[in-house]
């Protein structure tokens, strides 16, 4: 039997459903984590990472070559509704990286004073957890100190959130969140801990031995006689398996969550594992636009109001200078093209009389080649022309005039006897009855040596100048 066919109903409901995930796609925020000039292979793998927490809504197989520009990138990002640029570069001071807003910035610089890889993480772990099904929701954001009346905090704050969409609290669905991205800031020392983790639930109030009978895999239970043992002695756990649980990781569920033993409106234990990579970060500067405009901060240069308005004038000058020569680009394109089209015109305009003229000279020479030179003769003179005096001219002229351009004579061939053959490739003949011989088993007539069949010398004669033989 076939599969029963869905109601307009059904079909309705899911193509609403699909609607309202293509809409959230659309206005969740993306991004591309890439490299800008000659990084080495730990700053390549923190790339691979970085692209890992930005999962779901960013482009995991992104490949950035060194003839790309960052306009090329920015082309490209409208369509994809991409709204974040992360760039990695390096230099021989330091790693910075450049978050950048598209497509009117603005742009952050930070050096990266430390950093740590996924795989050297998760080696120090004892049980890591490398769930793939985690990657396919994106991370919630946790920021820690950022709440400053400074200018710089709260660009900073306002670009992170802006990174990761945002969460209705009241519609959230808890088992979508399965990872955490922490970010501190330190007002002292400036610098910003980013920090990448699991989360997961755990129930809370049973004995160990019952945590593990609700665990997916089954406890060896071949020692008891009866499951009261088991839960009494404490389900064989050693200490190093035992998790320490307190009020201050203790929750009241709000919705139940799939996994074994969290129920709604129970008391459950979050617990977090970290997946990396770890990074200290140091705000450098913050720039107006993309990376090419007024710097509103700067950690290290401090400047006056005078050479603030220099700079801006210089910028002014540059942008200015630059437009003027697009201008006069556009302008020299445009008159190559009028005079490239005026060219072509005319080129027409000649072909077409030339055309014109060639079909008047050949209704001429029709009508003077239907007259014959003898007639015309005969016109002109009024005597008949004597034998013999047109005949060779006209015979050559119609031939000509019917044959067209003169043949390539060819070579008057040998008569040839019924019993014997030309061979197209060696042009020899052969009999029938006789086997054939090829040229090269056919002996060749042996002559004097540096003498030709003819007799004449073919050997260069030695030379017995004095100077060729002092130059030797």
């Amino acid at each position: 039997m076939g599969k029963p066919k869905k109601s307009k109903r059904q079909k309705t409901i899911k193509q609403k459903q699909l609607q309202y995930q293509e809409n959230c796609y659309s206005k969740a925020p993306h991004s591309f984590v890439f490299n800008r000039g000659h990084v080495g292979k730990n700053i390549l793998q923190l790339i691979k990472d970085m692209r890992r927490v930005m999962e779901p809504f960013t482009a995991r197989n992104l490949k950035a070559r060194k003839k790309n520009a960052l306009k090329d990138f920015v082309n490209v990002a409208g369509l994809l509704n991409v709204t974040h640029f992360l760039m990695l570069s390096k230099t021989e001071i330091a790693t910075n990286l450049r978050v950048v807003r598209i497509p009117r910035g603005p742009t952050m610089t930070f050096k990266i004073h430390k950093y740590c890889l996924c795989k050297d993480i998760i080696s120090s772990l004892r049980k890591p957890n490398l769930e793939q099904k985690q990657f396919q929701h994106h991370p919630l954001l946790v920021m820690n100190n950022f709440s400053g009346d400074e200018m710089h905090t709260k660009l900073l704050s306002s670009m992170f959130q802006n990174m990761f969409p945002s969460i209705n609290v009241n519609r959230v669905d808890l088992n979508t969140i399965r990872r955490c991205v922490i970010l501190s800031y330190d007002p002292e020392t400036k610098l910003i801990e980013f920090r990448h983790y699991n989360i997961k639930v755990v129930p809370v109030g049973m004995t160990k031995g019952v945590k593990k009978l609700i665990k997916s895999t089954v406890p060896d239970m071949s020692k008891f006689e009866d499951i009261s043992e088991y839960i009494k002695q404490g389900g064989n756990l050693s200490e190093s398996e035992a998790e320490l649980d307190g009020p201050e990781n203790e929750v009241v569920l709000p919705q139940s969550i799939s996994s074994r033993g969290n129920i709604r409106a129970t008391k459950s234990a979050i617990r977090m594992t970290e997946l990396g990579p770890r990074l200290t970060l140091q705000l450098v500067k913050i720039e107006d636009g993309l990376c090419n405009g007024n710097v509103m901060f700067h950690d290290f240069v401090k400047k006056t109001n005078e050479e603030l308005k220099k700079q801006k004038k210089m910028r002014d000058s540059k942008r200015n200078l630059k437009e003027l020569r697009k201008k006069i680009q556009d302008e020299n394109v445009r008159k190559k093209e009028a005079v490239k089209e005026e060219h072509r015109q005319k080129s027409l305009a000649g072909m077409k009389k030339d055309e014109n003229q060639d079909g008047g000279e050949d209704i001429t020479v029709a009508d003077e080649k239907e007259m014959d030179d003898a007639d015309y003769y005969k016109q002109e003179v009024g005597e008949e022309p004597e034998p013999g005096l047109f005949s060779s001219t006209n015979s050559k002229r119609r031939r000509s005039e019917s044959q067209g351009p003169p043949k390539k004579k060819m070579r008057a061939n040998t008569k040839m006897n019924g019993n014997t053959k030309t061979n197209k490739k060696t042009d020899s003949k052969y009999d029938k009855n006789k086997s054939f011989k090829s040229k090269d088993k056919l002996k060749k007539s042996k002559g004097k040596p540096g003498f030709n069949k003819k007799g004449k010398s073919f050997q260069r004669p030695k030379r017995t100048d004095k100077n060729f033989k002092q130059k030797r």
